[in-house]
């Protein structure tokens, strides 16, 4: 009978081939340092909050691949997101539902399968030695 007694030994619970697999479906995506979208409208009093959660969608490594339809959908979330911060919390559901669409949290991002990585940027480790130890080496080296 199925889902009785203990899971069965012998094979591992995940095979190297499935974590390959599934790393291959994921699209990964790192900080460019570039910012993308354009600012908040002038005209309109921005809550500071809303500046801040503006800003962050447009440094964001998820913007690399917003297009201009979703800036305007994001920029109509705006627009709920003060309307949040003076009072409106009845708002926070849907602002949840419109941000988690772009993988802002982290289980959107698995559901979309993105990944934000760092960029590899290759740092050289520094070596603490004494001063026998190097002498040594120069030696040899010499």
């Amino acid at each position: 009978m199925a889902g009785r007694g203990p899971a069965p030994t012998g094979k591992p619970a995940t095979r190297e081939r499935d974590n390959v697999k599934r790393e291959a479906d994921i699209t990964k995506v790192s900080a460019d340092g570039i910012l993308r979208g354009s600012p908040l409208p002038k005209d309109i009093t921005w809550h500071p909050r809303t500046k801040a959660w503006w800003h962050s969608f447009r440094t964001s490594p998820l913007a690399q691949g917003f297009t201009e339809s979703d800036w305007d959908f994001l920029l109509d979330t705006a627009l709920l997101h003060t309307a949040m911060w003076e009072g409106a919390t009845n708002l926070a559901a849907e602002i949840r539902l419109r941000v988690s669409a772009f993988g802002s949290t982290p289980e959107a991002r698995l559901r979309l399968k993105l990944k934000i990585t760092e960029e590899s940027n290759e740092v050289a480790q520094t070596v603490n030695m004494d001063a026998e130890r190097r002498k040594r080496l120069k030696a040899i080296c010499d």
